[in-house]
C-alpha cells in the first residue's frame, strides 16, 4: 500500500511547494477565485484535446490545454485595466462559468464523458507516474527560479500596485507574466491533481496560515506545513475508508480550515487589530 500511495504523496508534496507560493499572491491580490477559473479554463483545454483525439498525457494534449490557459491569463490581466467598472472578481467567475459550461458540453460528446469530467475535477492521483511528477518538478523548477529573480516586482505588483507604478514597474508586463507563469503551474496541475486539488492547495492552506501569521515569509514555511498535514492526511483517509484519493485530500483540507477557524475564535494575534484590511487589485 505504501508503494501504491508514494507516487501520490510526492506529487501531491510536489504541487504543494509553488502553490502556497503563489495562492499567498493570490490572497494579497483579492482574486480567490482566479485559480479555480483558470484551473477550469485548462480542464476545458483538456476536453477539448481530448475531443480531437489527442491521447491523455501527451505533449499535445498538455500543450492544449496551456493554451487555453494562457488565454485565461491573457483576459484576466486585461480585466485589471477595467476594474474601476467591472470588478475582476466578477470577470473571473464568467470564464469559470463558461468555461465549465463548456467542458461539460464538450465531455458529453466523448465515450467516457462522465469519467472524463470526475476525473478532471478530482484528478487521478493513484496513476500518477515517476516521470510525471519529474517533469513537473522541472518545469515548477525553471516557473520558481523565473519568481525568485523578479520577486521584488512581482510582490510590490500584488501588495502595493500604487508604489510599483511611482518605481516605474509596468503593472500590465508584469501582471500578464505573472498570469502566464501562473497558467503553466496550473496546466500541469489539473492534469495531476484535477481542478479541486489545484484550488485547495492555493488557496486552502494560505488562508489557514493567514489567520495567525502575518509575515510572508512566515506564511509561507506554515503554509507548507499546513499543506503536508492536509495531504497526510487525506491520502491516510483515503487508505482507510477506501475513498477516492483527490477527493479525499480536499475534505481533509477542509477539515483543517475548520478547526483553524474554531482556534481563530479564541486566539487572536496582537498584530491584527492594527492589521491593514486587504484590497482587491
Amino acid at each position: 500500500m505504501f508503494e501504491l500511495m508514494l507516487p501520490a504523496l510526492v506529487a501531491c508534496l510536489v504541487l504543494l511547494g509553488i502553490h502556497v507560493y503563489l495562492g499567498l499572491h493570490v490572497l494579497t491580490r483579492g482574486v480567490i477565485f482566479v485559480d479555480l477559473a483558470l484551473a477550469q479554463v485548462a480542464a476545458l483545454g483538456t476536453t477539448v484535446a481530448l475531443l480531437w483525439g489527442a491521447e491523455p498525457g501527451t505533449f499535445t494534449l498538455y500543450m492544449i490545454s496551456l493554451g487555453f490557459t494562457f488565454g485565461g491569463a491573457v483576459l484576466f490581466t486585461a480585466a485589471r485595466s477595467l476594474s474601476d467598472r467591472v470588478p475582476v472578481e466578477a470577470m473571473i467567475g464568467i470564464v469559470y462559468a463558461v468555461a465549465s459550461a463548456g467542458a461539460v458540453i464538450l465531455s458529453d460528446r466523448l465515450p467516457h464523458g462522465a469519467d472524463e469530467i470526475k476525473e478532471i475535477l478530482v484528478g487521478s492521483l493513484l496513476s500518477v507516474t515517476w516521470p510525471d511528477i519529474w517533469r513537473t518538478l522541472a518545469i515548477y523548477a525553471v516557473i520558481g527560479v523565473f519568481h525568485f529573480v523578479f520577486r521584488e516586482r512581482f510582490l510590490l505588483v500584488s501588495t502595493d500596485p500604487d508604489e510599483a507604478k511611482k518605481r516605474g514597474f509596468s503593472i500590465a508586463l508584469w501582471d500578464m507574466l505573472f498570469y502566464l507563469s501562473f497558467g503553466v503551474v496550473i496546466t500541469s496541475a489539473v492534469a495531476i491533481g484535477g481542478v479541486l486539488i489545484v484550488f485547495s492547495f492555493l488557496v486552502i492552506p494560505t488562508v489557514i496560515v493567514a489567520l495567525f501569521f502575518r509575515g510572508l515569509a512566515v506564511r509561507l514555511v506554515a503554509g507548507w506545513i499546513v499543506g503536508m498535514l492536509g495531504t497526510g492526511l487525506g491520502l491516510l483517509a483515503s487508505v482507510q475508508f477506501d475513498m477516492p484519493t483527490g477527493a479525499a485530500v480536499v475534505v481533509a483540507f477542509g477539515f483543517l480550515l475548520v478547526v483553524a477557524s474554531l482556534v481563530a475564535q479564541v486566539y487572536k494575534p496582537a498584530w491584527l487589530k492594527d492589521a491593514p484590511k486587504v484590497a482587491a487589485h
